[in-house]
């Protein structure tokens, strides 16, 4: 299926990824559980927040190390399903994993404090969609993939780009949660603005804009960072990425920029739901406790 059945379970799965998330995963099983008391305030973590842990670092995994990740590299649409799942699905649901008590235990590390003005809704909208548009700049983009330590260092910076942007939606803290929904609402579409122009670029050009998912040779070289053996031999096998890819490289990368608008369309007119159904009731509890207030106030007057 898609070019899957030529590669071996390695090149599948990443074995040394998949243990490094086990080991994660095993971690956070350990800290909330037996090391909890250790913790200040800690308290029994609800079946919810540990199934959305799992659930985040499952997503995480097939982005980065499953088989969509071996895809991203053969069809640009793949890779924006990499981005998407990986700093617009994953990390809110981590971020609700953690339970409040963790979260204060991990803000109390110093650089954690120095760089929290990178938390700041405008400043994290910014460095977010900031770095995601300018990686997506072709030259930029077909570089980080030749690079493999700068192609992790990247992605690593993004996903905490993308922890600081998340921050005044999920913020776990209710004592720091003090953005109202109306900055919340703004906030969503100040992101969902930001991300137009370079997705709207990749959509509407002409011609295919990176060399990793057209140029035969610079693919391999990419897959060689994926793919155990010599890179030249996927060229004398399959040509180039045009062999796995069921659409044109064109219409690939078309539709690579139609699936990250409307994940993230979609995520954040979910969050717009939710903020505003949060900021609704808010408001209405406000007025029910203020009418009762008036009333009785009257009645005395008039007493």
């Amino acid at each position: 299926m898609l070019g899957l059945e030529y590669f071996s379970f390695s090149a599948l799965f990443s074995p040394l990824f998949l243990a490094f998330m086990l080991l994660v995963t095993a971690a956070y099983f350990v800290v909330i559980g037996p090391l909890s008391e250790r913790f200040a305030g800690a308290e029994p973590v609800s079946l919810s927040k540990k199934i959305s842990f799992v659930s985040g670092m499952f997503i995480l995994y097939l982005a980065q190390g499953g088989p969509i990740s071996l895809l991203g590299h053969i069809m640009f649409t793949f890779h924006m399903t990499t981005m998407a799942l990986s700093y617009l699905v994953a990390p809110p649901l981590l971020m609700m994993g953690l339970p409040a008590w963790l979260w204060r235990a991990i803000l109390k590390v110093n650089p954690f404090k120095k760089l929290s003005f990178l938390a700041r809704p405008v400043v994290a909208a910014v460095v977010f969609n900031g770095l995601f548009s300018f990686y997506h700049f072709p030259a930029v983009h077909d570089y980080v993939m030749l690079h493999f330590a700068l192609h992790r260092i990247y992605y690593l910076v993004l996903f905490i780009a993308s922890i600081l942007m998340w921050w005044t939606l999920i913020n776990p803290l209710p004592e720091k949660d003090k953005a109202s929904g109306l900055t919340k609402i703004g906030f969503i579409f100040l992101n969902m603005v930001l991300l137009t122009p370079a997705c709207g670029l990749i959509i509407f050009s002409t011609k295919p804009m990176y060399a990793t998912y057209s140029d035969p040779n610079t693919w391999a070289q990419a897959m060689g960072y994926c793919v155990s053996g010599d890179p030249s031999k996927l060229l004398q096998a399959f040509g180039g990425p045009t062999f796995f890819n069921i659409m044109s490289t064109k219409v690939d990368q078309q539709v690579g920029g139609i699936v990250m608008k409307f994940i993230q369309e979609f995520i954040f007119a979910s969050m717009l739901g939710k903020v505003f159904f949060h900021w609704y009731r808010a408001e209405n509890k406000e007025d029910d406790d203020i009418a009762p207030a008036e009333f009785n106030e009257g009645s005395l007057n008039r007493a």
